[in-house]
């Protein structure tokens, strides 16, 4: 982590940011809320993000430019990166109307992130995984000590080491005899505890020798569109390999209604757990490899996903989860071999799977609001983990409601016409010149464009209704002086990049069925928070902080989201980005088993709301498909930049 701050004051905007040594200046200046034309996405290829610097120092971004220019002081700033305080001035070109440009411009704020601490957990005293390594050296039997070799072995736990209510699986029973034999009586013994304390130890593997020092664990998020995995070291409490793979579902849907459906068909449920499984195998294998242990050196796999993906996991057919009441098979789930289901660990590896709340509130919800620590916090929280099936959960350490809603793919480039994946290439930030109507962009790697990921889309759209380019319902105005602004095929369309600037030999364009899609994702994420909100007596204005969770939180521009409505007008600084909330939740409970016990109070604490059943729910959704909602007051900060300009 680089703490070498600089500030860099932008003229003629009178803006001043902090950032670290080493950043990009374009992207100085995108947070800084201080626009710069830029279309190439940060090659320095269009030589359009041209700055003077008036004062301090830079590294690179003239290489580009002719000898004139560098004696004249300017940089491109795609291609500058940070090295000391520094007083910049925007030219002309990029600055048309300074009045205009400060009046559209708002600084950037994402989310803070919620870093996990894993010495917080050794400090509470709380390191205590549900798998335990035990060593023993035991007296080998004689005629007058012939006690039975699985005796013996639980005995000498229960001296050594006080361990009570043992009992042994059968696999490992029919082992011990030649395992006591083969290590000389000196075994180490791994025992996987109860959730409940009053359960049974259940003594899993024994081992020749001291193998205490090898005790791993895994934790793996089984997403709708990605499967994540982290190698544990359960000793140490360090991550020692961390891999994603896409799940190799999708190729039969894209989201869980479309997996259910295709579940059904002959042969269909088999296929999908086929595919998922080898998704876990393929991380597995990469995973274990690069933390450089062996596959039978893990002791547990703990796993989260929603409920359509733990059940075709588990391969139980999920046809009841989408008809009404919406019933799972079940929202608990035993410990069981990991091999059982065709994971490629060892015989003796347990499966942990988290517990779910319903048909759409599943096992990795459960597992971001333990890792995010809501079910501890006294603030009321707003917990949305956005994606294609979006789920909700309102309260705080007393209660706890939740609910989920099909957003649909946009968040994560689906159904755009230009929509892709946050990789290289995409675009993820945008602002636009209130007066030329010209873009500035940056993508993910700073290479020319070849599509717009879903935070960009956020912020592309945010920035075209603030600027007036497109009204509340997502419509260009028509009668703007731009050929940005064109109509092709029947459909309107703003022309973010010109072909000559992008990978792909196309125009990359927004159009409106773009922006409808992401209206209705949008509307459908703040409805089902407000719904949640209404059924349990309380109002926007009650809200505490919002935690996000999912693939973008980190990246989105949260004055961006609120923009739109897809996010309640908060204070920034009390939104928190959790990541991966459903890896996170997996992780805890992998090192500390009183984190397990914990999550069956907390699935009982959260009270499940079906939209489909709640009246209320269509009418907030109708009234959530503008920009940012038909009712103006609950953005009361939007109004008031949109009054001052005279947008509205």
């Amino acid at each position: 982590m680089n703490d070498i701050k600089h500030k860099i004051f932008f003229q003629p905007h009178a803006r001043e940011i902090e950032v670290a040594d080493g950043e990009n200046l374009i992207r100085a200046a995108m947070e800084a809320g201080v626009h710069i034309n830029a279309s190439c996405g940060g090659e320095g290829v269009c030589g359009k993000c041209r700055v003077i610097l008036e004062k301090g120092e830079i590294e690179g971004g003239t290489e580009k430019l002719s000898s004139e220019d560098r004696e004249k002081g300017y940089h491109l700033a795609c291609l500058s990166k940070v090295r000391s305080d520094l007083v910049v001035r925007i030219p002309v070109e990029s600055n048309v109307d300074a009045s205009v440009l400060n009046l559209a411009a708002s600084p950037r704020h994402t989310a803070r992130i919620k870093e996990f601490r894993l010495e917080s957990i050794k400090e509470q005293g709380l390191l205590i995984p549900p798998v335990e390594k035990r060593y023993l050296e035991l007296p080998p039997p004689t005629a007058q000590d012939n006690l039975a070799d699985v005796t013996r072995l639980i005995n000498f736990l229960k001296i050594k080491h006080d361990e009570h209510r043992l009992v042994v699986d059968l696999n490992v029973m029919r082992q011990i005899p030649e395992l006591l034999r083969e290590g000389d009586f000196k075994v180490t013994a791994t025992i996987i505890r109860p959730v409940r304390e009053d359960g049974k130890n259940q003594i899993i593997l024994v081992e020749p020798g001291d193998t205490t020092s090898r005790n791993f664990a895994v934790a793996m998020d089984i997403g709708t569109t990605t499967v994540y995995g982290e190698v544990l070291d359960l000793n140490s409490g360090e991550v020692l390999s961390s891999y994603g793979d896409f799940n190799g579902q999708i190729s039969y849907g894209e989201d869980v209604i479309s997996r259910i459906i295709f579940s059904e068909k002959n042969g269909g449920l088999d296929i999908l757990q086929k595919k998922v499984i080898e998704t876990v195998n393929n991380v597995l294998g990469k995973i274990i490899k690069k933390a450089g242990i062996r596959k039978d050196e893990v002791s547990t796999i703990t796993l989260a996903g929603n409920s359509t993906m733990t059940q075709l996991l588990l391969g139980i057919n999920p046809r009841y989860i989408r008809r009404a009441p919406y019933v799972p098979a079940s929202i608990l789930y035993p410990p069981f071999n990991a091999s059982d289901i065709g994971i490629d660990l060892g015989r003796h590896t347990i499966a942990l799977l988290y517990p779910g709340v319903s048909s759409y509130v599943g096992g990795d919800i459960v597992a971001g609001v333990m890792g995010s620590g809501l079910y501890k916090s006294d603030k009321l929280t707003l917990f949305m983990d956005i994606g294609t099936n979006a789920e909700i959960v309102i309260g705080n350490k007393d209660w706890m409601a939740c609910t989920a809603c099909s957003a649909g793919p946009a968040f994560e480039g689906g159904g755009i016409t230009f929509g892709m994946r946050a990789s290289k290439g995409a675009i993820e930030d945008f602002s636009i010149d209130p007066v030329t109507f010209e873009p500035m962009i940056m993508t993910k790697g700073n290479v020319r464009a070849k599509g717009i990921c879903g935070s960009g889309l956020i912020t592309i759209v945010a920035s075209l209704f603030e600027n007036n380019v497109i009204n509340n319902r997502g419509k260009f105005h028509q009668e703007l002086d731009t050929e940005r602004i064109r109509q092709k095929d029947g459909i309107w369309e703003y022309v973010l990049v010109w072909k000559d600037n992008t990978q792909i030999d196309r125009d990359i364009t927004i159009s409106e069925p773009d922006i409808d899609n992401l209206i209705r994702a949008k509307g459908a994420m703040y409805s089902g928070a407000l719904t949640l909100l209404e059924e349990v007596g309380l109002t926007i204005n009650d809200i505490e902080q919002i935690i996000l969770a999912g693939g973008f939180g980190s990246y989105v521009d949260l004055e961006s989201a609120m923009t739109i409505g897809l996010l309640p007008e908060l204070d920034p600084k009390k939104v928190i980005y959790l990541g991966n909330g459903s890896l996170l939740g997996a992780k805890m409970s992998s090192y500390t088993n009183q984190f397990r016990r914990d999550v069956g109070e907390v699935v009982k604490m959260m009270t499940n709301f079906e939209l489909a059943e709640t009246p209320s729910y269509m009418d907030h959704y109708v009234s959530a498909l503008f920009l940012p909602h038909t009712e103006l007051n609950y953005f009361p900060k939007l109004k008031e930049r949109m009054d001052a300009r005279k947008v509205w």
